[in-house]
């Protein structure tokens, strides 16, 4: 499945996540701070999402109620919303 996600409340803009199954497999983190975006996709491909989110969703990022990791994991839980309904 391919999904994408517009970030709210953070530096990144966009959010383009690819999954196989349960598994993470490609995550492109647009905008925002490539190194951490690099990071953070590289260290959640061939995760589960489940696992993902618990890891990253709470994450905060200065005096911001959301970070990048906590963005990815409200896409993640959307991506799993959207694989139920169909």
């Amino acid at each position: 499945m391919q999904y994408t996600y517009r970030t709210k409340g953070v530096c990144s803009q966009q959010m383009e996540i690819e999954t196989d199954g349960n598994i993470i497999t490609h995550v492109n983190i647009i905008g925002g701070c490539h190194g951490n975006g690099q990071g953070v996709a590289r260290l959640v491909e061939g995760m589960d999402m489940d696992t993902a989110i618990s890891k990253m969703e709470g994450i905060r990022c200065g005096f911001k109620n959301t970070s990048c990791p906590d963005q990815l994991a409200q896409a993640l839980k959307q991506m799993k919303a959207k694989a139920a309904e169909a």
